[in-house]
């Protein structure tokens, strides 16, 4: 198996009438008298029209194979995901549950709640607008996730006493999630932002409070089947056979991240080999060209995201072939892509459908 595995939206009330003057309680009211009719309200934001290939190609997915999009409040997706032209304020509204009838998405990854912690009736409101089959990734605040305290500017200046907290990313996190999806998720990820140097150098220490802090959640996959917590690094140092032992020991999985800061995914996959059997998390995050700080580059040349500006063929083959081989094993997996992959998240999800489908074999049940 390892080989197959791994070579392989609100009316607005009508204004007011103009105040006219007073007329006698019993007078006839006139036609100018009738009352202002009420404004129309925005559209309701619809799904774009899909072509047969891409039903065809949604029908073909395999079932335990949840792709889709980190977020979908993106105006750029029209005629992709959406028609018309929905605004961002629209989007965050409606949007969900409209991106949820694409023919191809069965997950998304909420990244908002890294910013601010999301509550219960967040994660209500959201699980209420996808089908039963949609599974979430939800990224953990970053209360818990940085090693550094974030200055306004973004940047780590100070330590962060809360780091990998154990009650912390229960209360905050781990808890709220469970009782506002339930069993639609898919995977909780503490996606660890790089650390500090002398952290990098103690990472036995680092290592012993990640422990620490999985060991003290509950068991995702107890309250809802086919969920996982997962641990998302962005240092190289991290990928270690005693990284991997404290995820197997815990219960936990590693999210494949790729991302310019990281390895290649095949680099990656050793700690995915030492946690299988397993489902699958991978977020595609940005693409190398634009190095390891590139972010804003990407976001720059990328906008409005609604083009594929650098397609990266290997890279959709090669995690194509790691889906196909954990769905046969009958594991499920949860592949979110963002915009700056590539230029375009829907574009790159049917791309990846297209390699998934083409690799040799039949992708399970």
């Amino acid at each position: 198996m390892q080989d197959d595995l791994f070579g392989g939206d609100i009316p607005t009330p009508p204004p007011a009438p103009a105040k006219a003057a007073q007329q006698p309680r019993n007078a006839l009211k006139g036609p100018q008298d009738a009352p202002a009719p009420r404004k129309r309200t925005a559209a309701a934001v619809a799904p774009a029209v899909f072509d047969d290939a891409l039903l065809a190609l949604g029908t073909a997915l395999p079932p335990l194979a949840h792709l889709g999009t980190s977020s979908w409040t993106y105006p750029g997706w029209q005629g992709l995901v959406w028609e018309g032209s929905p605004s961002e304020s629209q989007l965050s509204r409606q949007g969900l549950a409209v991106y949820a009838q694409h023919p191809l998405f069965r997950t998304v990854s909420i990244d908002r709640g890294f910013y601010r912690p999301l509550t219960v009736s967040e994660y209500e409101r959201y699980a209420s607008q996808v089908p039963d089959n949609f599974r979430f990734v939800v990224k953990a605040p970053s209360l818990v996730t940085d090693a550094l305290v974030r200055s306004e500017d973004g940047r780590g200046r100070q330590p962060n006493t809360a780091f990998l907290d154990p009650q912390l990313a229960r209360t905050e996190f781990v808890e709220p999630a469970l009782q506002g999806l339930g069993h639609k998720i898919g995977a909780l990820v503490f996606q660890l932002s790089p650390l500090p140097l002398a952290q990098l150098d103690r990472m036995h220490e680092v290592l012993a409070r990640l422990h620490t802090m999985l060991a003290a959640q509950p068991r995702v996959s107890e309250s809802t089947p086919g969920g996982v917590l997962a641990v998302e690094v962005r240092d190289p140092e991290w990928l270690t056979p005693d990284f991997a032992a404290v995820l197997r020991d815990t219960g936990a999985t590693y999210c494949l991240g790729l991302h310019a800061k990281m390895p290649s995914l095949a680099e990656q996959l050793p700690v995915l080999r030492a946690l299988w059997p397993g489902p699958l998390v991978c977020r595609w995050n940005l693409n190398p060209v634009h190095g390891p700080h590139g972010y804003e580059d990407a976001q720059r040349i990328y906008a409005p995201y609604d083009r594929l500006h650098h397609p990266d063929l290997s890279t959709r083959a090669e995690l194509a072939r790691v889906i196909a081989a954990v769905t046969r094993g009958g594991q499920n997996a949860y592949v979110a892509i963002s915009n700056h992959a590539e230029g375009c998240a829907p574009l790159t999800v049917r791309g990846v459908a297209e390699a998934l489908a083409a690799v040799p074999g039949k992708a399970s049940d």
